[in-house]
């Protein structure tokens, strides 16, 4: 499994634990190093993006996790 795909397996990891009912799309090549990433729950959807340099180290790096964690949970409430 290349960088990129444990990074997106994190991801996908860290929304399933906050919302299990969140569906996700993540794109599979970043725009301008970033990824837009949207999540969906009941018809509502929210986007978000995240920096490829942090994809790749979310499954290494605490921190990266933390912030990120935050994040899907602000955009999720906001669902």
């Amino acid at each position: 499994m290349d960088e990129f795909e444990e990074g997106k397996q994190k991801l996908l990891e860290l929304i399933g634990t906050l919302d299990a009912e969140v569906e996700v799309v993540i794109p599979t090549t970043p725009s301008q190093s970033l990824f837009k990433i949207s999540l969906s729950k009941e018809g509502n959807r929210k986007f978000m993006t995240v920096h490829e340099d942090d994809v790749l180290d979310l499954p290494e790096e605490t921190s990266v996790q933390d912030k990120t964690k935050t994040l899907l949970q602000e955009a999720i409430d906001a669902l």
